[in-house]
């Protein structure tokens, strides 16, 4: 969810793409509302995130058995896609230009972001098309969101994703929906996966994203000046989801390169069939530092 702010109406790929085609695009950051920017790996690329988790990650929470079929992921404001592709490769360690359909089987992603044009890059672009489905969705749109990821999730006979990725993506929900449109987002997400790996902007990008706004004569955003969530966005975003959507703080994975906390969640109600890795109940003690 990284340029142009498409109403929540048209989201679930209601709108024409030969419209969403036509339509300019205005490429300041500071014209981003919902984040969407056009090409948000050049400045935050995915190497930066990849770097900090560890590629055996999911084959160790999940081991894979015929019966299992695929882990399942869900990667909330996806942009173009850069990002997820590079999250695939990276869990299932694919080396460049590897394009292999049989690794589809251990993983499947469902991809989505409010802005048609960006995801309609996405799926041209993506090397890896019978493993990732990339969807236009506004995710707070209650109806379309369930009508939508219920339908992914029916293909594999689930209800739940495995694992959902929300990377920097929190601020851009808080500041168009406010303090309890932040609290349900993670509500909503919580309550949708297994595991949850989360990316807070803190405090400081808010601000920078407001002043943009305003430098180049846009509305403001409505509910900035009226947040009561603020300060260490890292421990409110911890707080939210440990305190009051029942989630667990396995770990967290280090800070990116742009100051930003890779946080590692788990649903406290998850059937565990493994115990935790070691490397992961170590890193947990990183916890005790936010």
């Amino acid at each position: 969810m990284r340029l142009m702010a498409v109403p929540s109406e048209l989201d679930g790929g209601s709108l024409k793409e030969t419209a969403a085609e036509e339509e300019p695009r205005v490429l300041e950051p500071g014209a981003a509302p919902f984040g969407n920017f056009p090409h948000y790996s050049r400045f935050h690329p995915p190497e930066q995130r990849l770097r900090l988790l560890p590629p055996e990650l999911l084959r160790q929470l999940f081991p894979q058995s015929p019966e299992n079929g695929p882990i399942l992921g869900l990667d909330v404001g996806c942009n173009s896609g850069d990002l997820s592709v590079a999250l695939y490769k990276h869990f299932l360690s694919l080396p460049d230009g590897e394009t292999c359909s049989d690794a589809s089987r251990e993983l499947r992603l469902l991809c989505c972001d409010i802005d048609p044009v960006l995801v309609k890059r996405a799926e041209k672009e993506c090397p890896f098309p019978d493993a990732l489905t990339f969807i236009t969705l506004d995710f707070m749109n209650q109806r379309k969101r369930k009508v939508l990821l219920s339908s992914f999730l029916s293909q594999f006979g689930r209800s739940v994703f495995d694992i959902g990725f929300c990377m920097s993506i929190t601020m851009w929900i808080h500041l168009n929906h406010g303090d309890h449109g932040l609290w349900e987002f993670l509500a909503h997400l919580s309550s949708l996966c297994h595991y949850l790996l989360v990316e807070p902007q803190p405090w400081k990008c808010y601000r920078t994203a407001a002043r943009r706004l305003r430098k180049l004569g846009l509305h403001d955003f409505d509910h900035f000046h009226s947040l009561a969530i603020r300060g260490d966005m890292t421990n409110q975003i911890v707080q939210i989801l440990t305190q009051d959507h029942g989630m667990e703080l396995i770990c967290c994975f280090g800070n990116t390169s742009w100051d930003r906390s890779l946080l590692f969640f788990r649903a406290k109600q998850t059937i565990e069939t493994h115990p935790i890795p070691e490397s992961l109940i170590e890193r947990g003690k990183e916890k005790n530092r936010l």
